[in-house]
């Protein structure tokens, strides 16, 4: 049942490797639950006082909330699945609600720490592509997954814009500056010096081939390193940056969403909060009854 699930996202919704990973290891957690604690093997034998009880299993093992949401957000996916195969008449998820979870401010850089990396002058390929990495997530906002799937030819030089294939394979374009283009030039130049052959991806790791998520992640940690004490220092983070720096600029939420790719503005807005606390802390420090 999990499997042929795990297919369906995969196959037709087209889900990245991350959720899918997520939903199969969310997925058999619940299934060794219900098995152990109910003896029941099958799936679609389950109901929905066995849903609320496997929450409060998790909640009394001390989970966060945000964590218990994703992982019934996976159980509900799964069973709209199967109600929509007709293996059963109604999801035992009815009438099950979110767990209230506090919002969360996404972290980002801010400027002035942005403004104190700097890369080697020299041509070495290394130095050339962690510049590139860096200066195309946090330029763009897209995602480390849709930029280690980047190819030559999604990017327009003549009209400066980069054309990004997004979850479920929704495209949009972003446009770019011409010194990003200008360093994109010269890392090919080294790249295809370095390794003479066609590339089915722009960037490439030390042997030529597609970058992991773990090269990316650690080419962003190594620079973050030097220049923030954020504990996050992750590709995700300068996606927060992009969206926040744009919004503390005076650019306009709707234009923001287009280029991060989000289908709700819901996803989108949680970038005002950052802007509105520093429109709060210009008013205390500018305004008369400020310090009141």
């Amino acid at each position: 049942m999990i499997d042929r699930f795990i297919s369906h996202i995969q196959t037709e919704k087209r889900y990245s490797v991350h959720t899918i990973t997520a939903y199969r290891r969310d997925l058999n957690q619940f299934s060794d639950y219900v098995n152990e604690t109910y003896e029941i093997e099958n799936l679609m034998l389950v109901d929905t006082p066995i849903i609320r009880s496997y929450i409060i299993s998790m909640k009394e093992k001390g989970m966060e909330n945000r964590t218990i949401n994703r992982k019934v957000s996976a159980l509900r996916s799964f069973y709209e699945f199967y109600v929509r195969e007709k293996l059963i008449n109604t999801t035992p998820l009815l009438g099950i609600k979110s767990l209230k979870q506090p919002k969360e401010l996404a972290k980002f850089v801010p400027e002035h720490d942005i403004k104190k990396i700097s890369f080697e002058k020299n041509d070495d390929f290394e130095v050339r592509r962690n510049e590139l990495v860096f200066e195309i997530l946090y330029q763009t906002g897209m995602r480390q997954a849709e930029l280690r799937t980047l190819r030559d030819e999604d990017i327009d030089k003549n009209s400066r814009v980069i054309k990004v294939y997004g979850k479920r394979s929704k495209e949009r374009i972003i446009p770019i500056e011409k010194e990003l283009l200008d360093l994109i030039e010269r890392y090919t130049r080294l790249r295809d010096e370095k390794f003479p052959w066609n590339h089915a991806r722009l960037i490439v790791d030390n042997k030529g081939k597609e970058p992991s998520p773990k090269l990316i992640y650690t080419i962003i940690h190594s620079i973050l390193m030097g220049v923030t004490t954020l504990e996050q220092k992750s590709p995700h983070v300068l996606r927060h940056t992009f969206a926040t720096h744009l919004l503390n600029r005076g650019a306009d939420i709707r234009a923001i969403q287009k280029l991060l790719g989000h289908s709700s503005l819901n996803s989108t807005q949680v970038y005002t909060h950052n802007t509105i606390d520093k429109l709060k802390d210009v008013y205390q420090k500018a305004h008369p009854y400020g310090d009141k």
